[in-house]
C-alpha cells in the first residue's frame, strides 16, 4: 500500500469524481470462479478506483458516490477515507444495499465480472446533489460510464456532466462498457453518444468503442470520437501501451502521441484502466506539459497498479511513479 494522504482542507480538491464504489470478490483458488471455495474481498468500482489512486498521487479529490448502510458500505468508507478521499459526497442509503462483483476469468483466460447491482444503493445517486456553487470551486470532474445503465443513476450522471460544462470543469469521461449490465442496446448506444457529445476527455479502448462505431485503425478511431465533441482521446492497449491525440481545443493541442508501456511484473490487471485516468487527470493538471509526457506518466500510474491483488492495492505513489518512468529513461 502507497503513503496515505489525509487532513487535506476540502478546498483544495481540485478534481471531482463521480460513480460506483463497491465491492470485487476475488477467488483464493485459482481457477473457475464457479468452483471457489473462498473469497476475497476488495474495494473496488471504477470511479473509487480513480479517486484512491489520485490520492495516493497527492491529489485527493472528491468522491460523489452512495453506499449502503451496511458492512460492505462501512468498509469502503474507511477504504476511501483511510486514502484521503475527501467525505464530502459520500452519501448513505439505509433502505438498499451495497453493490458487488465477482472477479474471475472466462472460458479464454480473459478477466471476468458478474455483477450484483440491481436495486442497490450504489445507483442511487440523485441530480442535483453537487450545487453549481461548488462545481465552480473544481477544476476537472471525471464520471464512469457504469453509472448510466439505470435510473436515477443515468438522470444524475448527465446533469452533472452538464453542469460541469456550465461551470467551467474540465470534464473527463471513461465509458467502461458493461454491455451485460444494459437490458437495452439502444439505450447503451444513445447514453454513450450523449456522454460523449458532455465531455473534453475520454480515455477508453477499441472494445469499449466497438458498439459505437468501426474499430481498427487507430488514428481513424481517435478521429471518430474526436468529432463527437471531446478534445482529447487517449485510446489504451492493456499492456500494449496508448494511443493518444487532441485536437487544437485542447489545452495541450494539436497533438497525436503514442507509448508503448512499462515491463512490470503484473499479479492481477483489475482497476488499471481506473489508475491510467487518475494518472493522465494528475499529469494534464498538475505533472505535465504535454499530451505525450501525460501518457508516459498515466501509463507508469497504470502498470504500477497491477502489481498486487485488487484494484486499490498496487496504486502507487508520485515517488514510485517517477521512479519506473526513470528507470525506463
Amino acid at each position: 500500500m502507497g503513503e496515505l494522504v489525509q487532513n487535506i482542507p476540502m478546498s483544495d480538491a481540485d478534481v471531482l469524481v463521480a460513480g460506483e464504489a463497491l465491492i470485487d470478490l476475488f477467488p483464493v483458488e485459482s481457477g473457475p470462479i464457479a468452483d471457489a471455495e473462498t473469497l476475497r474481498r476488495r474495494a473496488g468500482g471504477a470511479p473509487a478506483n480513480v479517486a484512491v489512486a489520485l490520492a495516493r498521487l497527492g491529489y485527493p479529490p472528491l468522491l460523489w458516490t452512495q453506499l449502503g448502510d451496511d458492512p460492505f458500505g462501512h468498509h469502503l468508507e474507511s477504504v476511501l477515507t483511510d486514502n484521503g478521499v475527501h467525505e464530502e459526497f459520500l452519501e448513505w442509503n439505509s433502505e438498499r444495499k451495497t453493490a458487488h462483483t465477482l472477479v474471475g476469468q472466462d472460458a479464454e483466460g480473459d478477466q471476468s465480472f458478474t455483477f450484483f447491482a440491481d436495486e442497490t444503493a450504489t445507483f442511487m445517486m440523485e441530480p442535483g446533489t453537487v450545487s453549481d456553487d461548488r462545481l465552480e470551486a473544481i477544476e476537472w470532474v471525471h464520471a464512469g460510464g457504469v453509472t448510466l445503465f439505470t435510473e436515477p443513476a443515468r438522470s444524475a450522471t448527465f446533469d452533472l456532466l452538464e453542469r460541469a460544462n456550465d461551470c467551467g470543469c474540465t470534464v473527463s469521461f471513461d465509458p467502461n462498457t458493461r454491455a451485460d449490465l444494459w437490458s437495452d442496446e439502444t439505450v447503451l448506444v444513445e447514453s454513450l453518444e450523449r456522454a460523449l457529445s458532455l465531455v473534453d476527455v475520454v480515455k477508453t479502448d477499441q472494445d469499449d468503442l466497438s458498439i459505437l462505431m468501426e474499430t481498427g485503425d487507430e488514428n481513424a478511431v481517435a478521429d471518430a470520437v474526436l468529432d463527437r465533441g471531446p478534445h482529447t482521446v487517449l485510446l489504451t492497449r492493456g499492456s500494449g501501451g496508448t494511443y493518444a491525440k487532441a485536437s487544437s481545443d485542447a489545452p495541450w493541442g494539436p497533438a497525436a502521441s503514442e507509448f508503448d508501456g512499462y515491463d512490470v511484473d503484473t499479479v492481477e490487471t483489475t482497476g488499471a484502466g481506473d489508475a491510467f485516468v487518475a494518472g493522465s487527470i494528475a499529469g494534464f493538471l498538475f505533472e505535465c506539459e504535454s499530451l505525450s509526457e501525460t501518457i508516459r506518466f498515466a501509463s507508469a500510474v497504470g502498470a504500477l497498479a497491477t502489481t498486487a491483488t485488487g484494484a486499490m492495492d498496487g496504486l502507487p505513489t508520485a515517488g514510485a511513479v517517477a521512479s519506473l518512468i526513470e528507470e525506463r529513461i
